[in-house]
């Protein structure tokens, strides 16, 4: 009798379990860039917002055909900082920002390898430029009186591409880019799903008929 009321509690978790499959915690997406590829694993669970923003802009081919513009190298240890890139000023290609999800909720800090989404002087300003890190960075974490930046997930291939792209000769710029940006810039050639259906917003794509930028 035991081991009959054992079974079919084992039967009914199994049915139940697969009846309601878990979401997937990670979306991993490739990007190619003319230095080679570099694979992110997403954080859709712990960032929803902040993946559900930068998923959009890959589905949409948003990226494609955009840069790595910015290596911003630590002046002590040349060897660490952090490289950015995506839209850039391309308003052709933006779309509404999403909130931030701060380090201190999310719980994913800004250590080497995280891929974080950039923003201006309003932490919610947020669109399609991005970087990721080479060594920690914990500044860019949420600490009191800074909401810091949305880190929203890491990379899991392509670590020597990234080094890779910091060693990148740099000038110009200005304010806190200021000597940090790449001459000439990478191409950011496509950025793709690897896991889970892409969802395109549908909305024209200006960038790809010759329409001005502004």
């Amino acid at each position: 009798m035991r081991r009959l009321f054992a079974s079919a509690a084992l039967l009914s978790f199994t049915l139940t379990a697969s009846a309601s499959p878990p979401p997937p915690a990670l979306t991993r997406v490739r990007i190619v860039t003319s230095e080679g590829a570099i694979v992110v694993a997403l954080e859709a669970k712990r960032a929803p917002k902040t993946t559900a923003n930068f998923l959009v802009y890959v589905d949409d081919g948003r990226f494609d055909g955009t840069a790595i513009y910015r290596s911003a190298r630590r002046k002590a240890d040349p060897k660490f900082g952090f490289i950015q890139g995506g839209i850039g000023t391309d308003a052709r290609r933006i779309l509404p920002s999403p909130p931030l999800e701060p380090t201190n909720k999310t719980g994913i800090r800004h250590v080497s390898g995280t891929i974080s989404m950039a923003h201006g002087s309003n932490p919610d300003s947020a669109t399609g430029n991005f970087s990721i890190m080479v060594g920690d960075n914990r500044g860019l974490d949420a600490k009191p009186g800074a909401r810091g930046f949305a880190a929203f997930g890491h990379v899991v291939a392509g670590m020597d591409v990234v080094k890779r792209i910091l060693g990148k000769p740099t000038c110009c710029g200005r304010d806190a880019m200021r000597g940090q940006m790449i001459q000439p810039p990478v191409k950011l050639v496509r950025v793709e799903r690897l896991d889970g259906t892409a969802k395109p917003t549908g909305l024209p794509k200006p960038w790809t008929l010759g329409i001005p930028r502004r």
